[in-house]
């Protein structure tokens, strides 16, 4: 249902890698701390530029929420709806540790139907649209179909940010230590990538500070792959809302059978 977009985010997210990387291999890095206190840099604004104008010109009726854009409330009255975050990981991109990603995302009558997410400096892209699966291509371009561990419910690989890991997320990997085997850093997106390819399990993420383009792209390839995102309450994320905050923040999960209750 969803094909011509999917080409289109496909064929735009290897640009944009480009773009991103451009920036990253620079020596110095001009960075910007916004309002909210994050930080920004060229690479995010140019990025977040190309993916907006040209995905205009090839669907001219859609809406956009970008993290670098102003966003504009008339997105509420329509059911398509491009959702970027042109450097998830920002700090990551600054870090130069490599686990920055562009997450590029199609909501439809608030419901996230596909999913790009590029990790430009490891040369991957996963990939997925709703009812159509998750897949993954590699450095040399070999698409493969991706799957959760989706019957796995011990020895759990869970994963934590790299910057942002707070005591609510460390609380709740002690309360399931019985269950969690391993614990490992890992940034941006990538870590709903890993669930949904069977490399990881589990991932808290309990604060109120992201937002939908931090999810969007993600939740369609973790779902497509047997996963699930899921907030406190134990419902999948909508999109395209008023309150573009997760509020009370989400798990990430192989399986949504094995949800792990992650209320206070």
């Amino acid at each position: 249902m969803f094909k011509k977009e999917l080409e289109a985010m496909l064929k735009l997210a290897k640009d944009a890698q480009d773009i991103a990387l451009n920036y990253y291999h620079q020596a110095h890095l001009d960075v910007e701390i916004k309002d909210d206190h994050s930080p920004v840099t060229k690479a995010d604004k140019a990025v977040d530029k190309f993916l907006k104008e040209h995905l205009s010109k090839l669907f001219p009726t859609y809406a956009f929420l970008t993290e670098e854009s102003q966003d504009d409330l008339k997105r509420l009255e329509n059911d398509y709806v491009f959702i970027i975050d042109p450097i998830d990981g920002t700090k990551d991109f600054i870090a130069h540790d490599d686990e920055f990603t562009i997450n590029i995302a199609l909501a439809f009558k608030h419901e996230p139907v596909v999913g790009v997410i590029v990790i430009p400096a490891k040369n991957e892209i996963y990939y997925a649209m709703k009812d159509y699966g998750s897949y993954h291509i590699d450095k040399e371009g070999k698409v493969e179909r991706i799957y959760s561990n989706k019957n796995k419910k011990d020895h759990l690989i869970c994963l934590t940010s790299v910057f942002h890991t707070n005591e609510e997320e460390k609380k709740l990997i002690e309360k399931y230590s019985s269950l969690i085997k391993e614990v490992k850093p890992c940034g941006s997106s990538i870590k709903m990538c890993l669930i949904a390819s069977g490399l990881a399990d589990v991932s808290f993420r309990i604060s109120s500070n992201t937002k939908e383009w931090d999810t969007c792209a993600g939740q369609v390839i973790l779902e497509e792959a047997g996963g699930a995102l899921l907030n406190k309450d134990k419902k999948r994320l909508l999109y395209n809302r008023e309150d573009v905050y997760n509020r009370g923040g989400y798990l990430l999960i192989n399986s949504p059978d094995n949800f792990l209750d992650i209320k206070n």
